[in-house]
């Protein structure tokens, strides 16, 4: 990473575990320039540079992740327990993943086998506020051949803030203590892959599924409290492909990625009776729903990679299918297809300097596609690293935005096909330090971006008299920022702080008396400290996230201001290896500061000023536990012996 002219940051194997995060959602809470959003039924969202939903790309070894929920994936839903690192680009990487990379793209690297070693590996985990985790892997590599299995189960009994500290499941009685405001889920999770390697060529078919079911249990019904509705949300995601790499010619490189995703996502109501706790489904047929996305993609490109040459280069191809099902889809199913040619060229006239332009020429079956171009610049002299970049991104609707119609009692959702396609542009700049003297290490880096997004899609009030929402384009949304990073290293401590300032663009600018820009600050602290001689390790995570500030106008026309107050989360891990590290066992704290929700509040200045309602961050303080068993051998050694 330190020569690639992206700026991409790796979290990776060792910083989850010290974190102790079960999923995506637990690791990226505590990034710089990454705001975490939560859904209690939804699930969690994320935003990158002041922008999020459906501009942040989300890869699996490379794999687009589908099944969005209100324009975001769910990060709950990415367990991390066969994840060997995390990569994040900021920024857009429109010219080699196209639709959905402008704000950002996470790529999550699966875990591989070792060369002729044998990795066995279980872990068990539990969190006082009723979560209970297991899973396992086996990973064998003999010769050209490797494998993996690793599957797992999440459990979570719910949680609201009357629970006791710790809990256990047990039987209850069905009273109002049965709504949870984090609602009870239950996952599923198994993985394989396969990897022949002969000579320079690699060949991985894999395929990995997941499901979760969510219950959003409901108040007993008056008079008697004998009964209640209960929604279920069933989610299962499957996924398979072949990933074939290898050298065509000692200097170029080609690869061949093909993968099929499916999600489907089933909501059903029943009515329950709470004196025997039979259910079934209730005959509202807006209580009912099945949506299935079903993804076709395929990615290849062959490069040029000669050590020390003045001229390398990629050109690529991009295809991605998707179809929406659906009794709320238009017409019960609807396709898009979006077909790329791509390619850039890395050029280094004089050592420390590189080049590289690159343009993506695209063909999307509803929209017309532009030409994408970027341009990023790396120069290192000394202890310094200089990059900068600029990027055009392209977005088209999904199927939802164009063709998703919800109408019942509680929702009145219409997809609108008069949808402009997003165009965006990013410019970036970052100034990288570095100091190594034997075992002291020092990182600095400052960094500045700006986005201009066109077009841009939200949700949005289509008839105000009943109440009828649809896809709109809002015209111009605009972010600006930076970010200060600070890695720090002396013999066994390491500390990791950054600080970002980050402003989103306020619509009412343009017309009315507000200002252009919402700042809102942000700071994290990473401290980690081994102890050689117990083999022990503490860490500690801290993360600031300043209050939001937004304007809308009032029924009245006058400018209001609403805010998301800030708050602050504190994480606490000590971790010990035993039996020749076969063993390693930990234990701490999460949310220590007891944050859970922030107040949402709005005032116009005048006479009135908006209901005040909070904003779900985290369940309250908690301890967990979690122990590791791990086994490995090198089985080509014991052979020599």
């Amino acid at each position: 990473t330190e020569k690639s002219v992206h700026n991409i940051k790796i979290i990776d194997r060792k910083r989850i575990e010290q974190q102790a995060a079960v999923n995506l959602r637990d690791l990226l809470q505590k990034e710089t320039n990454m705001r975490v959003s939560q859904d209690n039924v939804l699930g969690s969202g994320l935003s990158v540079q002041g922008i999020s939903g459906q501009n942040v790309k989300f890869l699996v070894d490379g794999v687009p992740v589908i099944g969005r929920l209100d324009g975001n994936i769910d990060l709950s839903q990415i367990n991390l327990n066969n994840v060997e690192r995390v990569e994040v680009v900021e920024g857009p990487l429109s010219v080699n993943f196209g639709t959905d990379a402008l704000a950002g793209t996470i790529n999550i690297i699966t875990r591989k086998p070792k060369n002729d070693q044998l990795d066995v590996e279980l872990n068990g985990y539990y969190e006082s506020v009723g979560q209970y985790n297991v899973d396992g892997r086996v990973a064998l590599n003999v010769g050209n051949h490797g494998f993996t299995i690793s599957g797992g189960r999440n459990y979570f009994d719910g949680w609201s803030s009357d629970d006791a500290f710790f809990e256990f499941p047990k039987k209850t009685l069905a009273d109002a203590n049965r709504v949870k405001s984090w609602k009870p889920k239950e996952q599923f999770f198994a993985s394989a892959q396969y990897i022949y390697k002969h000579k320079t060529w690699s060949f991985r078919p894999y395929f990995e599924w997941f499901q979760e079911e969510i219950i959003n249990r409901g108040a007993p019904r008056t008079p008697y409290y004998t009964s209640a509705f209960d929604d279920s949300y069933l989610t299962e995601r499957m996924n398979g492909g072949l990933d074939v790499s290898g050298k065509v010619h000692p200097n170029y490189r080609l690869a061949v990625l093909a993968a099929y995703n499916h999600f489907t996502r089933t909501k059903n109501t029943f009515y329950r009776d709470l004196t025997n706790l039979q259910a079934e489904l209730t005959t509202n047929d807006g209580d009912q729903d099945t949506s299935k996305f079903n993804q076709f993609m395929s990615r290849g490109s062959i490069a040029r990679t000669k050590v020390d040459a003045k001229i390398n280069f990629e050109i690529g191809y991009d295809i991605n299918i998707e179809t929406a099902h659906g009794r709320r889809i238009e017409d019960g199913s609807k396709t898009i297809g979006d077909y790329a040619a791509y390619g850039s060229l890395e050029y280094t006239p004089v050592d420390g300097l590189t080049l590289r332009p690159g343009v993506r020429y695209g063909y999307n079956s509803e929209y017309k596609a532009p030409v994408t171009p970027s341009f990023n610049v790396r120069y290192s002299v000394k202890k310094f690293t200089i990059r900068a970049s600029y990027a055009r991104g392209f977005r088209a609707p999904t199927t939802k935005e164009l063709y998703f119609n919800f109408v019942d009692v509680n929702h009145n959702i219409l997809g609108s096909t008069n949808l402009k396609a997003e165009h965006s542009d990013n410019v970036s700049v970052s100034v990288g330090w570095k100091f190594l003297k034997k075992q002291t290490s020092l990182k600095v880096e400052v960094a500045g971006y700006y986005n201009d997004i066109r077009n841009m899609i939200t949700l949005g009030l289509a008839d105000e008299s009943v109440t009828e929402y649809t896809y709109i384009n809002i015209g111009n949304y605009r972010t600006v920022g930076g970010k200060l990073n600070t890695t720090f290293g002396f013999n066994h401590f390491k500390a990791d702080l950054g600080v970002a300032y980050v402003g989103r663009f306020n619509q009412l600018a343009d017309t009315l008396n507000a200002p252009a820009f919402s700042f809102a600050p942000e700071f994290r602290a990473g401290l980690t400290y081994d102890i050689k001689s117990w083999n022990t390790s503490i860490a500690m995570f801290y993360n600031y996230v300043g209050a939001l500030p937004s304007y809308s106008t009032t029924s009245e026309g006058a400018v209001q201001l609403r805010e998301v107050a800030d708050y602050h989360l504190l994480d606490i891990t000590v971790s010990k290896k035993f039996w020749k590290e076969r063993i390693v066992w930990s234990v701490g704290a999460k949310n220590l500061l007891n944050v859970q929700q922030v107040n949402s509040s709005a005032s116009s200045g005048g006479a009135h000023s908006g209901a005040a309602s909070s904003v779900p961050v985290a369940w309250g303080r908690s301890v967990f536990t979690s122990v590791s068993f791990r086994f490995n051998t090198g089985l080509k050694k014991k052979n020599e012996k």
